[in-house]
């Protein structure tokens, strides 16, 4: 996310410059690249999320939102990328990044041996409790709600897909600008 933002930052000062300064078709030029690059770069850093409560679970991905009551969950697995499973299909969720690393350090940590407290009392161990990564635990909630409301009638529906058209529409705009500024040369 902070990535996301300093390029935002970044593109809206240089294009805010290009705009303000700029001659000729500098000023289209900007506005057509800013049109098309904030859009898209608003959807893949800062725009996904994942939201959960008593009835449904909605994702919010770069280009749609996938709202999915947890009556057809089906199941909730992290391997390489968080994914919700359900009958008729399969949805990532790209809010909660899968980092290998992470979970190699939590699975060292949880076979690692028990440490001695320096202040206890000679011979007490103090045995170290299991930290796991981010997306095993995020996974592991969301498993707990599914198991809890997948009977009750609130949770019962069908998934809902929704597309982005606030991000795809200015993206394809600028894009087409773009390009008709870029042929006209």
């Amino acid at each position: 996310m902070a990535g996301g933002a300093m390029m935002l930052l970044i593109i809206l000062w240089l294009g805010g410059d290009a705009l303000v300064r700029g001659t000729g078709r500098t000023p289209w030029l900007a506005l057509a690249g800013m049109l098309f690059a904030v859009p898209l770069i608003a959807a893949y850093t800062v725009r996904p999320a994942v939201f959960a409560n008593r009835d449904r679970l909605r994702v919010r991905n770069p280009l749609r939102t996938i709202t999915l009551p947890w009556g057809v969950v089906t199941d909730v697995r992290a391997r390489f990328s968080c994914e919700v499973f359900t009958e008729s299909g399969k949805y990532q969720m790209w809010a909660v990044p899968v980092s290998l690393r992470q979970r190699k350090r939590a699975n060292r940590r949880q076979g690692a041996p028990t440490r001695s407290d320096p202040f206890a009392a000679p011979g007490t161990e103090t045995p170290r409790t299991p930290t796991p990564a981010l997306a095993d635990q995020a996974v592991s909630d969301l498993r707990d709600l599914a198991e809890r409301a997948e009977s009750r009638p609130e949770a019962q529906g069908e998934p809902v897909v929704r597309w982005a058209y606030e991000v795809i529409a200015p993206a394809l705009a600028g894009l087409v600008l773009l390009v008709v500024l870029l042929l006209t040369g």
